[in-house]
């Protein structure tokens, strides 16, 4: 059962949840954003709620029991702060899984590679943590997973309202397509995916897997594979423009990758 101290902690963390989301907002000029704001894209709503329903699904589903699933106040709110960032996402305006003009032949077998390893993600965790199995033990790893997972969420969003229509599940060139170098772009090439590695991290954190972390490190070698193939589509499509841009720039992390 919660205590009351570990519920008071939750309802800070969605507390911070929203003034970060807020600030970031506010930082990708979110006024400006609102004169401008795309229709919400139907399909985009269903695909993106189909997909992290059929998510949470597995999630639960592997850990085994629904109602032991949300006696803990980790598992619960990374559900229901599944559903708010879902809810926000319908906004952003992006392309799904669009080809645009031009995408990378290789994009699509790459993504098939991703949602592999983030199935078993979703799958192996829930069901090693109700069973102890290779497990790191204390709830302060649940919290920090809670915490990494919204940060890693919210970076991921924040990226795809800075791209609107650019963001895409391909590598692709949408119709007039300008390169984006500014907001979190100026530091970092790849701003989305390390949002999606911190998120995942979070996720498998929160059920206290080992066995997720290791596969982690199979996400982040797809997602330098993606980021190789991107690169060089990219520097195909913008030449000059896009070398200069990753001599000045790290792919993951300012100063460090």
């Amino acid at each position: 059962m919660a205590t009351p101290e570990l519920l008071q902690l939750l309802e800070l963390l969605v507390l911070l949840f929203f003034c970060v989301l807020c600030a970031l907002l506010r930082l990708l000029g979110f006024q400006l954003w609102l004169q401008t704001m795309p229709l919400v894209n139907p399909r985009i709503v269903v695909s993106s709620t189909i997909g992290v329903g059929i998510q949470l699904a597995l999630t639960i589903l592997a850990w085994g029991d629904w109602s032991t699933f949300f006696a803990h106040p980790a598992r619960t709110w990374l559900v229901i702060g599944s559903f708010l960032l879902l809810i926000a996402a319908w906004f952003t305006g992006t392309s799904g899984v669009s080809g645009g003009i031009a995408h990378s032949a290789a994009s699509k077998t790459i993504l098939y590679g991703f949602g592999i390893v983030i199935l078993a993600q979703v799958v192996v965790p829930p069901f090693c943590d109700r069973r102890e199995i290779w497990v790191i033990d204390g709830d302060p790893v649940r919290y920090f997973g809670l915490i990494l997972f919204f940060a890693g969420s919210m970076l991921r969003l924040a990226a795809a309202f800075a791209l609107g229509r650019r963001f895409s599940g391909l590598v692709a060139i949408q119709s007039d397509h300008q390169l984006k170098t500014d907001g979190l772009y100026r530091y970092i090439r790849h701003p989305s995916y390390t949002g999606l590695l911190a998120a995942m991290i979070g996720y498998v954190l929160i059920f206290r897997s080992a066995i997720g972390l290791l596969l982690s490190v199979l996400l982040f070698l797809l997602l330098v594979n993606r980021m190789n193939d991107e690169e060089k589509f990219l520097e195909t499509h913008f030449g000059d423009e896009y070398r200069n841009y990753r001599l000045r720039t790290r792919r993951l992390v300012p100063f460090v990758y």
